[in-house]
C-alpha cells in the first residue's frame, strides 16, 4: 500500500567478488516507451506483493514475518513522483505479480516486456560492494535488482538495511493506490539482510 520512500544499505562484510546491487531509472524507462504504450501503461494498475525472495538466503525469522503479514496492494504502472513530479514506470521484478485488467496471458507477456525493458542496461547503474560502502536510494525512482549470484558463493555477505516509511503511490490522474489484503507495513526490524 506504501511502498518505502528510500533505503540505506551498508555493506559489512563482502565477498572478494560476486554480489553487486543493480539499480533501474523508472523515469528513463518510461520515458523511452513509444508514445502509444505509454498511454496504455498510464491505463493499468498491477498486483504487488511483498514476498520473501525465491532461493534468498533470509533468515527463517524474517521468512516467516513476512509470510504471516501478508501486504497486497494494486499500484498503478505509472506513478508519479510526489517531489520532481516525474512520471516513473512503477514495475518492480520482485514485487509485480500481475497486472489487473488483463487478462493472466496478456499480464505474463506485459510483464515480461516491461521487466526486460527496465533493466536494459541503458536505465541501470551496478554497485560494486566494498566493506563500510553505503548505498542511498529513492524508491520510488528506482527499482532494486538484487544479486542473483550470492547463492551459489562459499563467502559470507552481510549487509544492514534501514527502509524509510513511504506514502501510498498516485498515478497520472491523481488516483491513489488500494490496499487488497494486510495492512500497510509501518515498521519492521531485523537483524540483518
Amino acid at each position: 500500500m506504501n511502498p518505502p520512500t528510500a533505503s540505506i544499505l551498508r555493506g559489512v562484510e563482502i565477498p572478494p567478488y560476486g554480489g553487486d546491487t543493480q539499480w533501474t531509472n523508472l523515469a528513463a524507462a518510461y520515458n523511452a516507451l513509444s508514445a502509444p504504450l505509454k498511454a496504455f501503461v498510464q491505463t493499468l494498475w498491477g498486483e504487488h506483493r511483498f514476498a520473501p525472495p525465491e532461493g534468498s538466503a533470509a533468515s527463517q525469522l524474517f521468512i516467516d514475518k513476512v509470510t504471516k503479514a501478508s501486504l497486497v496492494s494494486l499500484h498503478p504502472l505509472v506513478r508519479v513522483h510526489p517531489v520532481t513530479k516525474e512520471k516513473l514506470l512503477f514495475v518492480s521484478p520482485g514485487f509485480l505479480k500481475s497486472i489487473a485488467q488483463v487478462t493472466p496471458r496478456e499480464s505474463r507477456v506485459l510483464l515480461e516486456l516491461l521487466f526486460e525493458h527496465v533493466t536494459r542496461s541503458e536505465f541501470t547503474v551496478r554497485f560494486k560492494w566494498q566493506p563500510g560502502s553505503i548505498a542511498f536510494w529513492d524508491n520510488r525512482a528506482t527499482a532494486h535488482l538484487a544479486p542473483t549470484d550470492i547463492f551459489d558463493l562459499d563467502f559470507d555477505r552481510q549487509l544492514y538495511r534501514v527502509t524509510l516509511v513511504g506514502e501510498v503511490p498516485q498515478n497520472v490522474q491523481g488516483e491513489k493506490s488500494k490496499l487488497l489484503d494486510g495492512d500497510p507495513l509501518l515498521a519492521f526490524h531485523s537483524a540483518a539482510y
